[in-house]
């Protein structure tokens, strides 16, 4: 009796992780057994990135609004105190993009939390 392989999923399932790693440098992308490993870290790296790049966004955003209540004469930490206090809930994404867009209506902001 003849001896039966697994040769095309096995070339199937070659062929999509080589697909996936097009463009990787050197042996990366050709090679079987080292794009399987780049393969399997660029995964993990995608999957922390995801999450850091949360953090990134929100110190970003935070940066901005500090940026635009200093001109406003008032620091972001006493800002965000002062929102809280006056019971304004507008997130910081928000803010910052009305920062960078519209410096009267956040100044609107400012001044309605000063009162």
């Amino acid at each position: 009796m003849p001896r039966s392989t697994t040769g095309v999923v096995h070339h199937r399932r070659q062929r999509k992780i080589l697909k996936a790693v097009k463009g990787y440098i050197g042996g990366h992308s050709v090679l079987f057994r080292t794009a399987k490993d780049c393969h399997r870290k660029a995964l993990q790296h995608s999957y922390a990135h995801r999450r850091a790049k949360k953090r990134d966004m929100r110190r970003l955003w935070i940066v901005r609004i500090n940026a635009a209540s200093r001109m406003c004469g008032m620091s972001y930490s006493k800002l965000i105190a002062a929102m809280a206090k006056a019971n304004v809930t507008v997130n910081r994404k928000m803010l910052a993009e009305i920062a960078a867009t519209d410096m009267n209506a956040f100044q609107k902001f400012v001044d309605q939390v000063r009162a």
